[in-house]
């Protein structure tokens, strides 16, 4: 007769309630099979088929499609099987210390117990609600029970014993060994996939022993594919990793361009030989440790005592606010939290995911790990921008080019520039971000190389010929990346005024931007700068030069009148109407008008000697009129009208074209800065296709991987 001793909240809170994943659960399972001294696992979990809706509503069930649903988990082991005596006493048992009755090491392999409290196996209740046990001794004596939770806790409410029903062993499970079969399954917790089961397994333990069962080797197979190095999902996207003491992690399981350390110290205490073994590792990204929804998050570092976990992430615990921890991930082997020693406590919660903090063990671990982390960041802030520049000047084969060209002194700033940028992390639209911060980069680098060489031109007296000529050489090339920037978007917008064929259109958009833009007027008067005080002062020496509002008010400004000096010269600019047809000797009378007041102006400033500098521009869509113009031709007499005031005229579509003309000749005309343009214009986000192939490269290499 079986008997299961367990009081109802020991049921409830540490079986039935305890666990929240079927990983966990399994985890239990596959810790048993260890500790019985099996060679090999086997989990089973795939859909079987339905012919009849399980009647507990927790439970699968889709009547509808009949065979999604999983329905049962079979976990099998070669262990060592166990009598019906000691199914009650070690199985059926909660609370039962295998350590105090069996002692400390496995009988056949020496293995240390991985069981201690005697609850792992209230784990298989959070997952199922019919438990069927079928065990197999060397000598052939085969046992089999089934137990329902239902009746379990009905039993326990009575105040009875429940004797979990006895059943006869199925011929496949007639071999040394234990299997369960888990059934009527709770569907939230039942939900994972192989596929997912399988990753998350494999960093739930340090198991991966390859040598064959008759030699102690152990496997987890699940579904009749063994459980490798391949599946452990955070290996494959580490970008740096730091091992503690040497290298263990085969070179194979690692992406091929991973950066190995060796961090030299691990002992936590070397007097009382606490020692670490283990890795911690960054990935590319911070979303690389939670994209993968079969893993789940492997933004942690899980700690295992006897090749299991004992806490399921201890980064929160080391206080550490560095960038780094965003990136990282980690398994740490700490075998001294979990001490056969009297001296020391049982330290690990139930769920073996947390740990008592205030212990020694403990505390002494976070502050040997917060030393690694700080160890480790600070090679991965010096390495992670080389290797990010790296491997963005394969992707841009000018940015390199760049790079070459750069002096000597330059070389180190720049490289690390470009791996600052390449290794910043975006949440959205990151390829086009990363591009236009990369475009943006190299102009700052020029702008700060051009202040860098104006401070070294003080030092002339100290240069020779050799150093000068360089230093001279440079100064073109740092001018000319200033100026790209500026010159792309002038000829874009030039270009989109000459789009413009509505001659009203036209006018608008040239009165809204002219005067503020000068340069439109011509190219050499980037630095013109107008002067509110001066247009105030011609406004009341000579009322009407500016214009007022629809509600009479005088405006501080005309819209078609601007004031500005440049170079010591004191231009007037008016803009006509584009569909005004005005005679040249018109334009000579309000110019004069404008001339007198502003040399008034200058006058009352103590200025004379600047009356001469005075200009008069006035934009027009169409040319003047002339009238009595004799022998002269149109054009001389408009000339000889104006030239008393200094005066002149440009056409709109003309101011427009040879605005454009003259910013894209010096584009075509600059070698320079046509070779910086071109860089420019390479740095933006690499063709859809280009990525498309590389991915199906990793792919094909990810596959061939995992076949070999």
């Amino acid at each position: 007769m079986y008997t299961m001793t367990v009081e109802l909240s020991v049921l409830e809170s540490l079986g039935i309630n305890l666990y929240s994943n079927a990983a966990a659960v399994l985890s239990e399972l596959v810790a048993n099979a260890y500790d019985a001294d099996a060679g090999e696992v086997n989990i089973t979990w795939q859909p079987r088929a339905v012919l009849e809706t399980p009647s507990d509503g927790d439970s699968e069930s889709d009547p509808e499609k009949p065979e999604s649903a999983l329905q049962e988990v079979l976990v099998s082991d070669d262990g060592c099987g166990m009598t019906v005596a000691e199914l009650n006493e070690r199985f059926l048992t909660a609370g039962y210390k295998k350590r105090d009755h069996e002692g400390t090491l496995s009988p056949i392999w020496n293995r240390p117990f991985m069981g201690r409290k005697g609850i792992g196996k209230l784990s298989v209740f959070s997952l199922a609600q019919t438990v069927e046990v079928f065990s197999t001794t060397a000598n052939e004596e085969s046992n089999g029970l089934r137990i329902v939770v239902s009746d379990l806790e009905q039993a326990i409410r009575d105040q009875k014993d429940y004797h979990p029903e006895s059943v006869d062993v199925p011929a496949a499970y007639r071999k040394r060994g234990t299997t369960l079969v888990l059934s009527d399954l709770k569907k939230k917790r039942s939900s994972l996939t192989a596929m997912a089961l399988r990753k998350r397994l494999a960093r739930r333990f340090d198991v991966l022993d390859t040598r064959p069962a008759a030699e102690g080797g152990f496997r987890i197979v699940v579904n009749q594919k063994p459980i490798t190095w391949a599946d452990r999902q955070e290996l494959k996207r580490l970008e740096f990793i730091w091992e503690f003491g040497t290298k263990t992690i085969p070179d194979e399981y690692l992406p091929p361009d991973c950066v190995r350390f060796v961090l030299p110290s691990s002992y936590v205490d070397d007097e009382k030989g606490w020692k670490v073994t283990g890795w911690i590792g960054t990935t590319k990204k911070p979303t690389d440790l939670v994209d993968d929804k079969d893993a789940g998050s492997l933004k942690n570092i899980i700690v295992l005592a006897r090749k299991r976990p004992i806490q399921e992430g201890i980064i929160e615990k080391l206080d550490f606010s560095r960038l780094f921890g965003n990136y990282v991930t980690g398994q740490i082997e700490a075998d001294f939290l979990d001490l056969d020693d009297p001296d020391y406590d049982d330290i690990a919660t139930s769920d073996r995911q947390r740990l008592i903090e205030d212990d020694e063990r403990v505390v002494a671990l976070q502050e040997f790990l917060r030393r690694a982390f700080v160890i480790a960041a600070d090679q991965w802030s010096d390495a992670r921008p080389k290797k990010e520049a790296k491997d963005t000047l394969k992707s841009y084969p000018r940015l390199q080019e760049w790079l070459d060209e750069r002096p000597d002194w330059q070389k180190d700033a720049a490289q690390k520039m470009i791996g600052t940028i390449a290794s910043l992390d975006f949440e959205k639209h990151e390829a086009e971000d990363r591009a236009a911060l990369l475009r943006s980069g190299v102009l700052a680098f020029e702008r700060v190389g051009l202040r860098q060489s104006a401070e070294d031109l003080t030092k002339l007296g100290d240069l020779t010929a050799a150093d000068l000529l360089p230093l001279l050489g440079q100064q073109d090339a740092y001018e000319a990346g200033l100026w790209v920037d500026i010159l792309r978007s002038r000829v874009g917008a030039i270009e989109q005024l000459r789009g413009l064929t509505n001659a009203d259109e036209k006018e608008v958009v040239l009165q809204k931007h002219l005067f503020n833009h000068l340069w439109l007027v011509d190219p050499s008067w980037e630095r013109a700068t107008g002067s509110e005080t001066m247009e105030e002062n011609l406004r009341k020496i000579e009322e009407g030069v500016f214009a007022t509002d629809d509600e009479g008010k005088e405006i501080f400004g005309r819209i078609d009148i601007r004031y500005a000096t440049l170079s010591g010269r004191h231009v007037i600019v008016e803009l006509k109407r584009y569909s005004v047809r005005t005679d040249v000797t018109v334009l000579a009378e309000q110019g004069t008008k404008y001339v007198n007041a502003l040399s008034s102006v200058l006058s009352k400033q103590n200025r004379e000697n600047e009356i001469a500098k005075i200009e008069v521009i006035f934009v027009l869509g169409d040319h003047p009129g002339v009238k009595g113009k004799a022998l002269k031709s149109a054009e001389e007499y408009r000339r000889l009208v104006l030239d008393p005031i200094n005066g002149s005229y440009q056409l709109y579509d003309e101011l427009i074209e040879n605005a454009r003309n003259q910013y894209q000749d010096y584009l075509d005309a600059s070698a320079v800065a046509k070779k910086l343009d071109g860089l420019i214009e390479s740095l933006h986000v690499l063709d859809a296709d280009d990525d498309a192939a590389e991915d199906a490269v990793s792919a094909d290499e990810e596959e061939d991987r995992a076949h070999s």
